[in-house]
């Protein structure tokens, strides 16, 4: 993180839950990828703006940053690079100024392989039940020819005779505070502490390749648009044998053409027509997962809600379900047929309601009498 997390969210720490959840949602669609096609650094807003209201968005996690400045779940912070929070931990920092001390020193071995990012899109349904997706992704993986070693079949990597296979080499050197010993990496072997004299062919040394790898991703139900998913060691292999990274998942819930969400709630609209709203009817309408009834009583207005409990999201976090919220929508026609409109003259009269003449339409209809 670049900055404080609430000030990415553009709110403050005595921001509410749902004041946070506006903001981010405001700040999603104003960077979203598909918003700003090739704008690396929109891309890049997006996903720190993501991943701040992931920490936020947990009490527990919004809780112990609050104190410390630092999310529990990665040790890291708002203070950008250098920072005692930018996840290197205290160990790091500690060495930064004083160096290794005694037995802290230790083999570096086998680096750990780079953090893999994708993104997938998700129907509405998907996001409110959950989903078990397939993908294929290009990722670097252990040679095969060299079994990840880096040297060539039927040989093997030496010791380093520069740190002689520790990975690092110490210095000693006196100052005021007495005898420092400091540790660096060893420039010779790259901290591995062993020297591929007959590299593979394959691989040239690495002990990868990039191969194309299928994974199957648990998106669990309630997520949104901005979730992001951590997969531990699915990322891409290390080098000669090193452990695999991350790969961590961004969500994107495609619209749906009937229901619009907000948190875990829906609101659809349900189309009736003039006589349905005076009369009152009965209407089939359709949910995420079935069919519920809607009583429309008699004289029923425009933009009349009802709820119907427990037809929402998935709560990511929970096994409750939002709610669906159905707005209603008089439908006045367009076009009406001779007996249709003599009968909706004829209801005018009874109510002692001014309408149009007959063939005209308004004023704009006697008007353009006027000159005929």
């Amino acid at each position: 993180m670049s900055t404080n997390l609430y000030e990415l969210l553009e709110s403050s720490s005595s921001a509410s839950p749902e004041e946070l959840k506006k903001a981010y949602r405001r700040l999603a669609r104003q960077y979203h990828p598909d918003a700003n096609p090739n704008d690396p650094a929109a891309e890049a807003k997006f996903k720190e703006i993501s991943q701040a209201y992931e920490v936020l968005s947990d009490p527990e996690r919004r809780s112990y940053y609050d104190r410390y400045g630092v999310d529990p779940a990665t040790n890291r912070g708002g203070g950008g690079a250098g920072s005692p929070f930018d996840g290197s931990g205290f160990g790091d920092i500690f060495e930064t100024f004083f160096g290794s001390m005694g037995g802290r020193s230790g083999r570096r071995g086998p680096q750990v392989g780079h953090d893999t990012e994708i993104r997938i899109a998700i129907s509405l349904l998907d996001a409110a039940f959950g989903i078990d997706r397939t993908v294929t992704i290009a990722v670097p993986v252990g040679c095969p020819d060299c079994t990840a070693t880096g040297a060539r079949p039927g040989t093997t990597p030496s010791r380093c005779p520069e740190c002689d296979g520790a990975g690092e080499v110490r210095r000693v050197r006196q100052s005021m505070l007495g005898q420092m010993v400091t540790s660096s990496p060893c420039m010779r072997c790259q901290g591995l502490g062993e020297i591929v004299a007959s590299p593979c062919d394959r691989c040239r040394g690495d002990g990868r390749i990039t191969d194309q790898v299928e994974l199957t991703i648990n998106v669990p139900a309630g997520v949104d648009t901005g979730t992001t998913l951590r997969l531990s060691d699915r990322g891409a292999a290390g080098p000669r044998g090193g452990p695999p990274g991350n790969l961590f998942v961004q969500i994107i819930v495609e619209d749906h053409p009937d229901f619009v969400r907000d948190g875990d709630d829906l609101h659809r609209e349900v189309h009736i027509s003039m006589a349905q709203a005076a009369l009152g009817t009965t209407c089939v309408v359709r949910t995420l997962n079935g069919e519920t009834a809607l009583t429309v009583k008699r004289g029923t207005q425009p933009g009349a809600v009802t709820k119907v409990r427990g037809e929402g999201v998935t709560h990511l976090r929970t096994r409750s379900r939002g709610d669906l919220y159905l707005h209603v929508v008089v439908d006045v026609p367009e076009k009406l047929t001779e007996r249709e409109e003599e009968l909706l003259r004829e209801l005018a009269a009874l109510r002692g309601d001014e309408v149009a003449e007959a063939g005209h339409d308004g004023l704009f209809g006697k008007i353009k009498q006027a000159f005929s």
